[in-house]
């Protein structure tokens, strides 16, 4: 099977998928599950929390007003956005935008491991604490978890299944939407990343 069509089964999976603890609550409000979107070669995946009600009405990825933040971010690195994958840890939105929880996590996190296996990033930039600390509990790195402001913007190498990666914290760009002080701060995690994309080019 190509990419395409392992991340198409994924996606019907995630459409189908009655065990999840937000599938009422989806189907309830008629919205969608929010997979992923992007390269499917792309050096860079960044993965987020949760879908927004936003993403939720759309069925796509950071297009909100933590989207926004974000693309900014990838335009004044000179990245677009079409070239990295994007996606999220929980595939549908928890109820009032509330933090996901262990079990949630839990049950949608093999869906983003099979993405990361299929698309096969060099670099893992995770979104906000909740993605950092799964990354690096995923790849044995627990001993590295810390607040995602000591985090943030620091690269670290993890062992995937198909060969040596960079797991990259970052601030989630939500936190721009509510202090625009941050903004600076999260720029400086967006230049390390641009740092790491060069390197892997070369």
């Amino acid at each position: 099977m190509s990419k395409k069509e392992m991340l198409k089964e994924i996606k019907k999976e995630v459409l189908g998928f009655k065990e999840s603890p937000l599938y009422r609550e989806r189907v309830k409000k008629v919205v969608f599950p929010v997979i992923g979107e992007g390269n499917h070669d792309g050096i860079v995946m960044f993965v987020g929390e949760a879908p927004g009600a936003r993403e939720a009405a759309t069925g796509r990825p950071f297009c909100g007003s933590a989207g926004k933040i974000l693309d900014q971010c990838l335009q004044e690195i000179g990245i677009e956005r079409k070239d990295v994958y994007i996606t999220n840890i929980l595939k549908d939105r928890p109820p009032k935008n509330r933090d996901p929880s262990p079990e949630e996590i839990e049950v949608y996190a093999p869906f983003l491991d099979r993405q990361i296996n299929i698309i096969q990033p060099k670099i893992i930039a995770s979104l906000g604490r909740f993605s950092a600390e799964y990354m690096l509990k995923k790849f044995y790195l627990e001993n590295k978890i810390r607040s995602i402001t000591a985090l943030h913007g620091t690269p670290v190498d993890a062992k995937a299944e198909y060969g040596v990666i960079k797991i990259l914290p970052l601030l989630h760009p939500a936190v721009v939407v509510y202090n625009r002080g941050k903004k600076e701060t999260l720029m400086e995690g967006f230049y390390t990343l641009k740092k790491l994309i060069e390197k892997c080019k070369k």
